[in-house]
């Protein structure tokens, strides 16, 4: 099942929910303009007797419900970790009433975007991704054993994605009460393409080659099909079953007004470019004296400055959520 995400009637991205080769679609999103900024939720739920697509549709309805509600004041970096930790409450309560849910879990990654910037969260293994150039400039890190093992470089990510253990996760919705969320405030640049996804979309290929099929230059709903498509076509030629697929995919109209910060190689390139530029202009000025009569025992001297103006605008739609029905 594919929809876009329209903000003011201009489509900035497509989501994309598919089965794969599991008998229910556990995996759930959503959208939904809220005073705070534009969100998108993709969770991937977990659990049997239908208990992962209920969490994961409990899990997308919840923040959503909790992000809208909140007063236009509120941080929103907090308004969207109190809402993931609602919707980790609300799992746990469906558990206890009733018995066959118990143990259900979700996934869940979030995106609110702001004129100012975006913000992400998550909590498990499915991923955002921010996307400039063909490049990776910024990607979530996998609440899992395996990559527990990538951050002490026992293994390398390649690795961590082809392992059995691939599956287990460290964190979840549903699991416990005491909940931490990771959120960060990313500026974007006009061209961007965030991508949320279930690890169903994004464990299918080496990263090199999943961020290449996202990063080519054509429609974004193509792209998004095209990238569907190729995971597909792995999964039916393996020999096991495989996963539950579920994307979202974003391409910014504008720059946010927050800005890149400097790495620490560009701070000292132009430090020494500044001492570089004073020395040459005291040396230049004392030629100048040293080397020509004063007039009145003054000089002039003309400053030049420029600014720039940077315009961000997000606009609105109503809210979508959508999750594929179990197969017959």
């Amino acid at each position: 099942m594919v929809i876009s995400i329209d903000i003011k009637g201009e489509t900035y991205g497509f989501i994309d929910s598919r089965i794969g080769g599991r008998k229910e679609n556990q995996d759930s999103a959503g959208v939904k303009d809220t005073q705070l900024g534009f969100l998108i939720v993709v969770c991937d739920g977990m659990g049997g007797m239908q208990g992962g697509c209920i969490a994961s549709q409990l899990a997308v309805q919840t923040i959503i419900d909790s992000v809208a509600s909140a007063d236009k004041q509120t941080n929103p970096s907090m308004a969207l970790i109190k809402a993931i930790r609602n919707a980790n409450m609300a799992i746990i309560e469906e558990g206890q009433r009733n018995p066959n849910l118990q143990g259900m879990g979700t996934t869940v990654t979030a995106l609110l975007l702001t004129p100012y910037s975006a913000i992400t969260a998550y909590v498990g293994d499915s991923r955002i991704y921010q996307l400039r150039n063909g490049k990776k400039v910024f990607r979530t890190f996998d609440h899992s054993m395996v990559f527990e093992m990538v951050k002490k470089k026992v293994i390398s990510e390649e690795q961590a994605r082809l392992s059995a253990q691939s599956n287990i996760i460290m964190k979840a919705l549903g699991i416990k009460s005491d909940l931490e969320v990771e959120v960060s405030e990313r500026p974007y640049q006009k061209g961007d393409r965030f991508v949320l996804c279930t690890d169903g979309f994004w464990g299918a290929m080496p990263e090199n080659d999943f961020i290449r099929h996202l990063s080519e230059r054509k429609e974004i709903n193509k792209i998004l099909d095209s990238t569907a498509n190729v995971v597909e076509s792995i999964g039916r030629s393996s020999e096991s079953e495989y996963d539950n697929l579920t994307a979202a995919i974003i391409e910014m109209k504008n720059n946010s007004i927050l800005k890149e910060k400097m790495n620490k190689t560009a701070k000292l390139i132009i430090t020494i470019l500044s001492v570089v530029l004073t020395v040459s202009l005291i040396l230049n000025i004392y030629c100048l004296v040293k080397g020509s009569p004063l007039t009145n025992g003054k000089t002039d001297a003309g400053i030049i400055s420029d600014t720039t103006k940077t315009k961000a605008i997000i606009d609105s739609t109503d809210s979508v959520q959508i999750n594929q029905p179990a197969a017959e």
